[in-house]
């Protein structure tokens, strides 16, 4: 059997996308706080008060991922992880001034980043590889949900 041209699978493709990302985000963005870490942060910023789970539904990332990402922010004194005044059961989080600097600092290296990263595309190639990067990654969600089948989106 001959070989396979690994650049016509996306999978291939999609890791060599991240490996870049993630050196360009350890070199341009942070070394300490990772890009899942600083979605996270960034969608308290957003949202403060958010349970663990829902701040995990935002950037999605599944509840043992989101649990480390919290305990490491928490840790870091980046949020604060505190009591729901509406539901003493449930634990909301929230960003600390900290977290909140910190988040503002690395925000604008991100976007610097970005488009480092997205400088082989024009303006609109870019615009174009968000519409089906997202369009592949939507669909992909359906693999996490199985009352919705991806075989059936097709």
């Amino acid at each position: 059997m001959a070989a396979v041209d690994l650049n016509t699978h996306p999978g291939h493709l999609a890791r060599r996308l991240q490996q870049g990302h993630y050196l360009l985000w350890n070199a341009m963005v942070s070394e300490e706080i990772t890009s899942p870490q600083f979605a996270v942060l960034n969608a308290l910023v957003a949202e403060p008060g958010l349970d663990q789970r829902t701040a995990g539904e935002r950037v999605n990332l599944d509840r043992s991922t989101v649990a480390e990402v919290v305990s490491r922010l928490s840790r870091r004194g980046l949020l604060d992880k505190v009591r729901d005044p509406q539901d003493g059961r449930r634990f909301v989080l929230r960003p600390t001034d900290e977290g909140v600097r910190t988040h503002r600092r690395l925000a604008v290296r991100a976007a610097r980043m970005s488009q480092v990263f997205l400088a082989p595309l024009s303006a609109e190639e870019q615009t174009v590889f968000f519409d089906l990067i997202r369009r592949v990654a939507d669909a992909a969600e359906g693999l996490r949900n199985p009352a919705e089948p991806l075989l059936a989106q097709g």
